[in-house]
């Protein structure tokens, strides 16, 4: 029988619900809207030329599809961390830990991406901050220390300070990319661009790896914001669902159309070496770099100041969420408890700190905003696919809970959300998967070690039993990928990664599908028994809309 089942009101002062629908609303907004829209454009049009729209369309539907899943779980159970606690309903502790890890690792690795892009940008005006080679100096590593810090200093301030302050910023964020689509489409618009090399210049691969590596996805994550912080909203039955859903739709209407004004906006001299070296003077950056060559001075000077809101708006908004997932995990019993305490704000202060400081060590082996993208994509795609999982055994576990938003369908959409998972880590490409398991395998290292070191009665019983599938499945699409065709640059064919390319274009899909399946099924068949999951579950209760 589980041992770590506990009530789910942590020690005082413990979180405070203090975040209502538009701070909710903003929080998933304000982490879509990152750094994704100053260079998502660029490269997903050098990925897949025209057919980055394709590209796009694909992106959305994928995280549509896994944002309905989560819009349940997160009303039925509103606590800190959702996306690392509901494998952990469903499977116990040693499933509950590994989805827990994907959870922090991609939380912790998102605000240093924020801050390279920021200093990609502001490199334009101080050459000292970055070399030749887009990576930081030391004077810029020093900046970039800064800027980790200032998210902490505000974190501190507690939630309700947070959501205010990203409310401004989101409404900023905002703003400055619609005026951006505004500005081009009226102003410097060849819709004969559109047909440059053929619509889709490398092949359905080129379109299908642009999803993964060009930050689409990576450009749509965030909208499970408001499920992480769900132990702190005022009304989580009637707002979780409403910003999960709601953050996708506005997030999805301005990708598109930043994608198709970039497109139609690029002057001839940028193709000067075809799309996948598209080019602009000076460093400038993709849009600043437009408005420049259509001789919109006020507009480039207004995005490079967006370059440092935007960014710094998502990476707050990921410091918060390590912190609470950090606290999500204590509270499940993998971690020390000192991760649980809170200040009288409210907030986990020792999970701040370890996720700055493990940040800045993120800013070491990955240099380059690029770079930290494709890793950042997997680990978080690896995270979703434990809620497709937990959907279909709580929907068994747990069936008298009330559900303020119930999914049509919900059997039938959480086999296909696994599914669709899966496809993305795929075409994230096999390079940047073997990096993803080397950081698996440091989790397990770290997460033993905490076992070991003992946390008396509070140590997680380990459930073996309804983790049986794990192994099979990390280790299992891992072998896929290297069979697959797919590195973190584009098609294996066109770039040297390791994999071997064996696999055929729509055969490896079809592999990808039939293996997520098996795994999703017997995942269900070895799930907790009923009374098992409820002692995990404790005294969440889905509080009752207003």
């Amino acid at each position: 029988m589980p041992t770590s089942a506990r009530p789910e009101a942590s020690p005082k002062p413990g979180l405070r619900r203090d975040i209502g629908l538009i701070g909710l609303v903003w929080t998933s907004v304000g982490s879509i809207i990152g750094s994704g829209w100053l260079f998502g454009a660029l490269f997903a049009a050098q990925a897949a030329g025209t057919a980055a729209l394709v590209s796009w369309g694909i992106g959305a539907l994928a995280i549509t599809v896994l944002a309905f899943v989560h819009a349940e779980l997160g009303a039925m159970y509103p606590v800190a961390g959702g996306t690392a606690r509901f494998p952990h309903y469903a499977f116990g502790s040693l499933a509950g830990a590994s989805f827990g890890w994907f959870s922090w690792l991609q939380a912790v690795a998102t605000a240093p991406i924020e801050v390279m892009a920021s200093l990609n940008y502001l490199s334009v005006h101080a050459d000292w901050v970055q070399t030749g080679e887009n990576q930081l100096t030391a004077a810029g590593y020093g900046l970039a220390v800064a800027f980790m810090a200032f998210f902490v200093l505000v974190n501190f301030f507690g939630i309700r300070w947070l959501a205010h302050t990203n409310s401004l910023a989101t409404w900023w964020k905002i703003a400055v990319p619609v005026l951006t689509i505004g500005v081009l489409a009226g102003t410097t618009f060849h819709g004969s661009n559109f047909g440059h090399q053929g619509f889709a210049p490398f092949g359905v691969q080129g379109v299908l790896s642009a999803v993964s590596t060009s930050g689409i996805i990576f450009a749509f994550l965030g909208f499970e914001q408001a499920d992480q912080l769900a132990g702190e909203s005022r009304n989580p039955a009637r707002d979780i669902p409403r910003a999960v859903i709601g953050s996708i739709v506005v997030g999805s209407l301005l990708y598109l159309a930043l994608q198709a004004v970039f497109i139609g906006a690029l002057p001839q001299d940028s193709f000067a070496h075809g799309w996948a070296d598209l080019s602009f003077p000076d460093k400038a950056g993709p849009f600043a770099g437009l408005a420049l060559s259509a001789g919109l001075g006020w507009l480039a000077a207004l995005i490079y100041i967006d370059a440092v809101v935007s960014p710094t708006g998502t990476g707050l908004i990921y410091t918060t969420a390590a912190s609470r997932v950090s606290y999500g995990l204590s509270r499940n019993g993998y971690v020390p408890a000192v991760f649980e305490r809170t200040t009288a704000r409210g907030v986990p202060r020792f999970g701040l700190l370890f996720a700055f400081a493990a940040g800045l060590i993120v800013f070491l082996p990955f240099p380059t905003w690029q770079k930290l993208v494709g890793f950042v994509t997997s680990a978080s795609v690896l995270m979703y696919a434990g809620a497709p999982l937990a959907f279909g055994c709580l929907r068994r576990q747990d069936p008298g809970r009330r559900r303020p938003y119930r999914l049509a369908g919900g059997m039938f959409w959480a086999p296909v959300a696994f599914v669709v998972s899966n496809l993305i880590i795929y075409w994230a490409g096999w390079d940047t998967l073997w990096r993803l398991g080397l950081a698996i395998v440091l989790g397990y290292v770290l997460l033993g070690a905490s076992a070991l070191l003992g946390q008396g009665p509070r140590g997680p019983h380990l459930d073996w039993r309804s983790a049986q599938w794990l192994p099979a499945y990390l280790v299992g699409l891992g072998l896929i990928s290297w069979q697959g065709g797919y590195c973190s640059g584009g098609p294996a064919s066109a770039v040297s990664c390791g994999a071997t390319g064996a696999l055929p274009l729509w055969w490896d899909m079809a592999i990808i599908a039939v293996f997520s399946l098996l795994i999703y099924f017997w995942a269900q068949s070895v799930r907790l028994p009923d009374e098992e999951s409820q002692e995990y579950i404790g005294s969440v209760d889905a509080l009752p809309g207003r």
